[in-house]
């Protein structure tokens, strides 16, 4: 791109700027679509420290020490000295901060709480043993401010009734084993990373699950980014540019703008209800389109939808969702029925909901046909 050097990622630096508390990534559940897990799985990635931020050098034979020295003053503390007799190693430094653990503690059983799902502390630290304290502090909070209400919503029935720790080993296994959901799981930077791609890949895509990271204000209050957990598709943007037909699928970002556009109407007065009943439509419209076999082709084959079309198949039903919105009073006006006494009316609401599988609030001709097939009175050729 033209730049004079190789630049550190712009992500990291919001993290370590914002003083990074957690990157929370859940599942995207779709009714109707069956995918990895049938329940939620909730995870906190520890957003700041581990490899991320290390420095290093390669180097050959020789000594190496690694020094603190403290901000207050004092003695300097040698943390390791060794020995290096390669004629190549590749030495590396990094920290893992702990003060802001609190605070990841809080969002991350607070959430598995409201989400009615188990949770568990992954570390390495029965090698790690600096991976201690992340641990301690997790139980820490834990033991103060949730364990009876843990207990009280039978979430631990099958766990003691205390925290459970895993070792990220064993993580990696239950992740494929417990395909019926139904936990969260807290750790470290580098931990999390891998283990929320093997969250992804076990749930179908990296499409459907949402990524969020929080940080934490001078004042206290929490700052919220928002991004498709998978990153970017520079594969499909060069295709793209070709001319070439691309047929991408959006979830993970619109689930990220969605996101970005609701915590945005919580922090201002005025059009959170407007606000909240656009981006839910918007949701309800694509996860409808998909379980109808209008969703790009890694998830309805071949007969799938290009990433144009798939834009402008969802622009449409959106655009339509609003107009119906705004006519509804007029059409209830202009087409009364005759005589509703004898008519369940919440019944027929629920048949249409039904045959409205899009949630558009109209019946187009494809529906309109499954819903005659399913009614039993779909029209036959002579002599079928």
């Amino acid at each position: 791109m033209g730049l004079k050097k190789a630049w550190g990622s712009p992500n990291g630096a919001m993290r370590r700027g914002w003083n990074g508390i957690t990157i929370s990534r859940d599942t995207i559940h779709i009714e109707g679509m069956e995918l990895g897990f049938k329940n939620p799985v909730l995870f906190e990635r520890h957003a700041i420290g581990g490899e991320y931020s290390a420095g290093f050098e390669v180097v050959g034979s020789g000594t190496v020490k690694t020094v603190f020295t403290p901000a207050e003053g004092g003695d300097e503390v040698l943390i390791d000295e060794r020995t290096l007799v390669d004629s190549a190693s590749a030495v590396v430094t990094y920290d893992n901060p702990l003060d802001n653990v609190y605070d990841l503690a809080h969002i991350f059983f607070t959430r598995c709480l409201a989400a009615n799902v188990v949770p568990y502390v992954v570390t390495k630290k029965t090698v790690f043993k600096w991976q201690e304290g992340f641990w301690t502090r997790m139980k820490e909070v834990f033991d103060e401010h949730y364990v009876e209400k843990y207990r009280d919503s039978g979430l631990l029935d099958t766990c003691g009734g205390e925290l459970q720790h895993l070792i990220s080993d064993a993580a990696t296994m239950q992740i494929i084993r417990w395909n019926d959901g139904g936990f969260g799981m807290a750790c470290h930077n580098y931990d999390g990373d891998m283990l929320t791609d093997e969250v992804a890949q076990v749930h179908r895509s990296p499409g459907f699950i949402t990524s969020n990271l929080v940080g934490k204000n001078d004042d206290g209050s929490l700052i919220k980014e928002f991004e498709a957990s998978h990153g970017t598709v520079a594969d499909m943007w060069h295709s793209h540019l070709r001319g070439e037909e691309t047929s991408l699928n959006p979830l993970g970002m619109v689930e990220a703008l969605i996101g970005a556009m609701q915590h945005a109407a919580t922090l201002q007065d005025g059009n959170q209800d407007k606000i909240f009943r656009f981006t839910n439509d918007l949701r309800r419209i694509i996860h409808a389109s998909m379980v109808n076999g209008k969703g790009t082709r890694d998830i309805s084959g071949k007969d799938g939808l290009t990433t144009e079309q798939f834009v402008a198949y969802i622009g449409a039903n959106v655009t339509m969702q609003q107009f119906h919105r705004s006519e509804i009073k007029i059409s209830k006006t202009v087409r009364p029925i005759a005589d509703d006494r004898f008519i369940d009316m919440p019944a027929m609401q629920e048949m249409f909901d039904e045959l409205d599988v899009d949630r558009n609030g109209s019946i187009d001709f494809d529906e309109f046909a499954h819903g005659l097939t399913r009614l039993g009175v779909r029209p036959k050729k002579f002599g079928f």
